[in-house]
């Protein structure tokens, strides 16, 4: 007969031994993850400490040769002759591997010439950092550059010529100097990586792990470079132990384990008469550690499909991005296949994770349910942060360190429209990329996991508004009006502002889809009206008012003067350029020509590029730009920011400004370079076709005594002043704009490019 107290206790021991076990193997895996941990953070703080031991030694070597060859009687001689050309011939006279040696007078006139030269822009800015730089140190300082499509250290050195102020400057292959890296030993789970400022120059291991690679850098004395190294995120043991206390810990859980499980057999022969069968049926720590089948598992959640009505359009992809109108060409269905599209993309990248945000149009809810469907059949692990501006879904890639997001907006169109803007790896998409989401569709190339990807919500609006409000508070109290258009900017543009210590009146800033009170589109003057009425009914200091979904800025003053988006890059490039100096400024074509001259005055390498917020991302990472604007108010800071357009962030950014400036904010914001100038005029392109009548013009056209530029549709700059026509990729109509001097300058221009248009198109209506 069984012993019935043993009988009674058999579940509690049971679960006691499992449950001791269970954290026995907590403990003990936390000890072998620590471990690692700890194994493989010292072992690439030793690469790094060696390869920034390298690095220092072979700078040393280099700065030291330099010092040599200034020394040098043929260096010497030509300096004190005021021979500059000579002199740079004869730094590099024996010094193998060493090439372009020049001396350069002081104020860099010539280097800031050749900037602007054709073919120059894209090799020449780290060149004239580095004058800067050595000229503003006052001490030869190295540089990484690149020129002529490949890696190089500069050496540059402050020298007199002449008895004038120069600067000397040499360059060296960077493996010379960087060597060290590629013999570094790093695991592929770990990441070393040669840096200066924002550019990685050489790299080596897991780059996913790029990101948090700063936490351990370390600094090349005498130098800009640094060594970043990175391990993956590992959490704390529990309770705070290291590897030997969860070691220690799982020792003692099994130990328990083992007693408890021997606990029948001790108390049976204390009582000394249990029977047999009380024996064979306690469990035993075999028992307990020997597997059992595991319960049923339920049928994996699947990814149900969207009804879909629609046939898909290949008009819908566009250059920037994806969008239509909601019931003729995006629905539901349409967003499920771009979703699945787009976590196919992933899926071949190896990216599991994927923010959404979306903004406050009435289809949005829709359109999200339907991408995240397609995103999940794709296997991917989508990061819902709600409704939210399209620069905090992008803010949401890097704080939820997911690196890919999408963003369902119609921007600045209107309420019937909606889209898409799709960041994937930390690329935005475009062009190309874009037409390959339709043809992946089209073609049926669509990956279907095995198992649906998960879902979740996030709400990181606070930690959008905090990360702002730490970097920026502004000197002193201003009070602002802020227009949102009822867009989705509304709640947190406001919020970011007061956070940072300014007097917000709102207007219109209760979101809603439907625009009743005027389009949210502030590159269109008229639309500036309502704010400029309330900027001085309430005695405010300026307004800005924000686009459909936050991406986009525009400010007027006090009097009621719309300070156009080019001017206030002006504005930004000037403060961003004083922590920065040399630093390339992007802009597009759209912008004034009193730009470039702004920026070189300041000290700064001006680039005109594209317009469309995707190229221009694109062109900042190739040219590695500390700031980037386009005259539709997409502003772009790399410095102090992740480099992404951010309407809402870029009013912080002016803010800071205006308020450390002694004067007012209008005196300050009229006070920047400004001409005769109209704003984005927009005329129906014949046919519908914008690129066809584009490309005629610029085959077509004449303008004498100007320079042609056809970087994006066709740019007229005269001396005095420029025209632009180029193709909308957004909407079929001829973009132009035309600013001079003067207003008759501004005549001269248009008149000329009236007069080429009728020739190719009579029929084509103007309205200047």
């Amino acid at each position: 007969m069984p012993h019935a107290p043993l009988d009674r206790l058999k579940p509690l021991i049971t679960l006691g031994t499992a449950l001791a076990l269970l954290l026995a193997g907590w403990f003990g895996f936390n000890a072998w993850a620590q471990w690692r941990d700890e194994a493989r953070r010292e072992a690439v703080e030793a690469s790094r400490d060696a390869v920034a031991q390298a690095v220092t030694s072979s700078l040393g070597v280099a700065q030291k040769r330099f010092a040599d060859q200034l020394a040098s009687p043929g260096v010497r001689d030509a300096l004190a002759r005021g021979l500059l050309d000579r002199a740079g011939e004869q730094l590099t006279a024996g010094w193998p591997g060493a090439s372009g040696g020049e001396v350069r007078p002081a104020e860099l006139g010539g280097a800031y010439d050749a900037l602007q030269a054709p073919g120059a822009a894209k090799v020449a800015y780290g060149h004239v950092a580095a004058l800067e730089a050595a000229i503003a140190g006052g001490k030869p300082v190295a540089w990484a550059i690149r020129e002529g499509g490949k890696p190089w250290i500069a050496l540059a050195a402050p020298v007199t010529a002449g008895n004038a102020p120069a600067v000397a400057f040499v360059r060296l292959p960077l493996d010379k100097i960087a060597g060290a890296m590629q013999a570094a030993a790093v695991g592929d789970d770990t990441y070393l990586a040669l840096r200066q400022g924002n550019a990685t120059l050489v790299e080596k291991g897991d780059t996913e792990l790029a990101g948090s690679a700063e936490s351990l850098k370390k600094a090349i004395e005498g130098s800009e470079l640094r060594v970043a190294a990175a391990v993956p995120d590992v959490a704390g043991g529990p309770l705070g132990l290291r590897s030997i206390g969860c070691a220690i810990a799982a020792l003692i859980f099994l130990l328990l384990a083992a007693a408890i499980a021997a606990l029948p057999r001790l108390l049976a022969r204390r009582a000394g008469g249990a029977s047999s069968e009380s024996h064979e049926d306690a469990p035993t720590l075999a028992d307990v550690i020997r597997p059992t089948a595991p319960p049923p598992v339920p049928a994996a959640d699947s990814a149900e499909s969207v009804k879909r009505s629609l046939a898909l359009d290949r008009g819908i992809f566009r250059a920037y991005d994806i969008r239509g109108v909601v019931g003729q060409s995006l629905d539901a269905g349409i967003a499920e296949l771009i979703g699945q599209a787009i976590g196919t993309v992933m899926q071949e990248q190896g990216l599991r994770d994927i923010v959404v945000g979306r903004d406050g149009r009435l289809s949005g809810p829709a359109l999200v349910e339907g991408l995240v469907t397609g995103l999940r059949r794709a296997g991917r692990n989508v990061l819902d942060i709600g409704m939210a501006p399209t620069p905090v879904t992008y803010f949401g890639a890097y704080h939820l360190r997911a690196g890919s997001c999408v963003s369902v907006t119609g921007s600045h169109n209107p309420p019937d429209y909606n889209g898409f803007k799709v960041v994937v790896g930390g690329e935005t998409l475009s062009g190309d990329a874009i037409v390959d989401l339709y043809s992946r569709i089209a073609d049926d190339r669509l990956h279907t996991a095995p198992t649906p990807g998960n879902v979740e919500q996030h709400d990181i609006s606070e930690d959008y508004v905090q990360r702002i409000a730490a970097d920026i508070q502004i000197d002193r109290p201003l009070k602002v009006v802020v227009d949102a258009g009822n867009g989705v900017a509304g709640e947190i543009g406001p919020r970011v502002l007061e956070a940072i210590g300014a007097d917000v009146i709102p207007l219109f800033c209760d979101i809603d889809g439907t625009f009743p009170n005027h389009h949210p589109d502030p590159s269109e003057p008229h639309n500036l009206t309502d704010l400029i009425q309330m900027v001085d009914r309430m005695d405010a200091d300026f307004g800005i008012a924000f686009d459909g979904d936050g991406d986009r800025l525009g400010v007027v003053t006090r009097d009621g003067q719309n300070i156009f988006p080019d001017r206030l890059l002006m504005l930004f490039a000037a403060d961003v350029l004083e922590r920065n100096p040399g630093a390339v400024i992007l802009f597009d074509v759209k912008c004034t020509g009193r730009l470039p001259g702004h920026i070189l005055r300041h000290g700064g390498s001006p680039l005109m590029w594209k317009t469309g917020h995707s190229l221009i991302k694109a062109k900042m990472r190739e040219t590695d730009a500390e700031l980037a604007g386009e005259m539709s108010g997409h502003f772009f800071f790399k410095e102090r920011w992740y480099g992404f357009d951010d309407g809402i962030y870029a009013a912080a950014r002016l803010l800071e400004i205006l308020a450390a400036s002694p004067r007012t904010p209008t005196e300050t914001l009229n006070a920047l370079p400004n001409g005769v100038s109209t704003p984005e005029i927009k005329v129906d392109a014949p046919n519908g076709n914008p690129h066809a009548f584009v490309e005629r013009f610029q085959n077509e056209a004449t303008f004498e005594g100007a320079r042609l530029s056809t970087i994006d549709g066709l740019r007229v700059d005269y001396p005095d002043g420029w025209g632009l026509v180029r193709a909308s990729n957004t909407t079929p109509v001829l973009v132009m704009r035309f600013d001079a001097d003067s207003a008759e300058a501004l005549a001269r221009i248009q008149n000329a490019f009236r007069a080429q248009i009728a020739a190719i198109q009579p029929d084509l209506a103007l309205p200047f």
